[in-house]
């Protein structure tokens, strides 16, 4: 998991002086962003608080100074939250081990709207599938045995199949742009549920098992994941171009209904030859 320390490093040595207009007056410098002071100082915090801020040893920094740091390191708004949340996690120490994870009767509701012509998989905050329909069963994990998200000790993890899985990784064409997007949402993730056990365990795991997970990992981004293309070469239909939209619950907002839709004639034809096969 990530400590704030880590974080504010990270996002320090990404701006330079030129880029917030701070003057170096060609001074040789050993880093390759801002320093601890210049940040202190254009975030209007003491060196010296700030310094014990990066290192852990500060008490929990108000929402004013999170926010002036912020402001200086350029953060959007979800690498923000992330700040604040990290900054929380010193208040909770030590990894619990939490529950099973149930996705919410109006999640499920919604996605037996859907019908099984229009492929949707439930999400739990670790990346667990916690339902689907066949459609999205046989569009993302065909090969994968359809029941498996009934019981929480065989529930498919989309994040471990999309690097440890060759079928799963070989079905994406676009795969580096949506590797990307999975490890800065766990990146994300794992500042909202800093002692949760499971997905410390997950990202253990990922990096120890995968070099481009642990680099991904490495660079520190954080984003939301809330829609974008998947460009797959699916096994059964071939070519298939679709959209991916999320949809939350606010009972649960950690868990998340993904629709993916057509994006072009072909691949809503070849959708609707899944849905038909995966039917039967």
């Amino acid at each position: 998991m990530e400590s704030l320390g880590t974080f504010l490093k990270n996002r320090r040595d990404r701006i330079t002086p030129d880029e917030i207009g701070l003057r170096t007056y060609g001074a040789s410098r050993r880093v390759p962003g801002l320093r601890r002071e210049e940040l202190a100082q254009l975030a209007g915090v003491s060196a010296g608080y700030y310094t014990r801020l990066e290192q852990g040893l500060a008490e929990a920094a108000s929402a004013q100074v999170l926010d002036a740091l912020a402001r200086v390191l350029r953060l959007d708004r979800v690498e923000t939250v992330h700040l604040h949340n990290l900054a929380r996690r010193s208040a909770r120490p030590g990894l619990t081990e939490p529950p099973p994870e149930e996705a919410h009767p109006r999640v499920l509701a919604l996605l037996a709207s859907l019908g099984e012509t229009t492929p949707a998989v439930v999400l739990g905050r670790r990346g667990d599938v916690l339902a689907w329909n066949r459609a999205g069963h046989a569009l993302v994990a065909e090969h994968t045995p359809f029941d498996a998200p009934r019981d929480p000790a065989r529930r498919p993890s989309i994040p471990r199949m999309f690097f440890l899985d060759p079928p799963t990784r070989d079905m994406y064409l676009n795969w580096h742009e949506l590797a990307r997007i999975h490890v800065a949402y766990l990146r994300l993730t794992a500042g909202r549920h800093p002692t949760d056990a499971r997905l410390a365990g997950l990202i253990g795991e990922i990096t120890m098992h995968s070099d481009d997970f642990a680099a991904l990992w490495a660079t520190g981004d954080v984003a939301d994941c809330t829609v974008g293309d998947m460009h797959l070469r699916h096994a059964t239909v071939g070519a298939v171009n679709v959209a991916y939209q999320v949809w939350l619950q606010p009972d649960s907002p950690d868990h998340r209904l993904e629709i993916y839709t057509p994006n072009d004639p072909a691949s809503a034809d070849a959708l609707r030859v899944l849905a038909h096969q995966s039917s039967r």
